[in-house]
């Protein structure tokens, strides 16, 4: 069998892209903007999965691309100020 530098690229982006993609996952109790890089390195390594022919794992990894990226949405949203009661002075409750 004969190793090509595509190869051995490929191999380096995969190994990358899931030590991003669980670094971020350890990270994201300290604040939101790690769940969004986790949902990017999920989609990094959905993308090695389907380049490297595994593509369960890629299909797999796109899934949870999504979930962490409607986590970091709803987070988001759960920081934001209410506007609506208290905030503003001129907004009664």
């Amino acid at each position: 069998m004969v190793v090509t530098l595509q190869d051995v690229g490929l191999t380096i982006y995969g190994v990358t892209a899931l030590t991003f993609m669980m670094a971020m996952y350890a990270f994201e109790r300290r604040h939101r903007g790690f769940v969004l890089a986790f949902a990017v390195g999920c989609m990094l390594a959905s993308s090695y999965g389907f380049l490297s022919g595994a593509w369960p794992f890629g299909v797999v990894e796109a899934i949870w691309s999504l979930v962490a990226l409607r986590r970091y949405l709803v987070a988001t949203r759960e920081a934001r100020p209410d506007r609506r009661c208290g905030d503003a002075p001129e907004t009664p409750c």
